[in-house]
């Protein structure tokens, strides 16, 4: 029943946050999350307004509140306690639920991951969060000066690929 729902609901966390870890050791995977840590300084230099230099954006923290570990870990969470009442339904009737509700799951983690970051300044948003930021910790890594030259390059060029798909089309075209 509930009970058993939420020990298998704990141990699916414990499990991805093993998993992460484990895999944190190998060296190319390490390269992975430190290039993952020059994408989060270099989207915090840029919501900042900082200028987008090696130099600036390593000031920046490898924390970001609308990080894509942040919502794994939400959609974790929250299904933990989302599916709990399902779980004294049969096997078929349990599964089904699951994937009838993933995406009301999915939606609402992401509506809580970009509330959250817009109201951060809040102590208690911050304390909710604050296990997100801390799993970050595992999956980020501090970068080197070529792996933030790299960010810094994809978010100008996806800038700039924003700026025309949103500019009005030329008129005499």
């Amino acid at each position: 029943g509930l009970l058993n729902s939420l020990l298998e609901g704990t141990a699916r966390l414990l499990l991805i946050i093993g998993y992460i870890s484990a895999v944190s050791l190998m060296p190319d995977i390490r390269r992975v999350y430190a290039y993952h840590g020059a994408e989060h300084k270099t989207v915090n230099a840029h919501e900042a307004g900082a200028e987008l230099t090696v130099e600036a954006v390593q000031k920046f923290t490898t924390a970001h509140p609308r990080c894509g570990t942040a919502f794994l870990l939400t959609v974790v969470v929250l299904g933990i306690f989302f599916y709990a009442p399902f779980g004294a339904l049969p096997f078929g009737w349990r599964l089904a639920s699951r994937l009838v509700l993933l995406p009301v799951l999915a939606g609402l983690s992401y509506e809580l991951i970009r509330l959250s970051s817009r109201y951060s300044h809040i102590g208690v948003v911050r304390a909710l969060s604050a296990p997100n930021l801390a799993l970050q910790a595992l999956t980020t890594r501090e970068p080197d000066e070529g792996m933030v030259e790299v960010a810094i390059a994809a978010l100008q060029a996806l800038l700039k690929a924003e700026a025309e798909s949103t500019a009005p089309a030329d008129a005499a075209a």
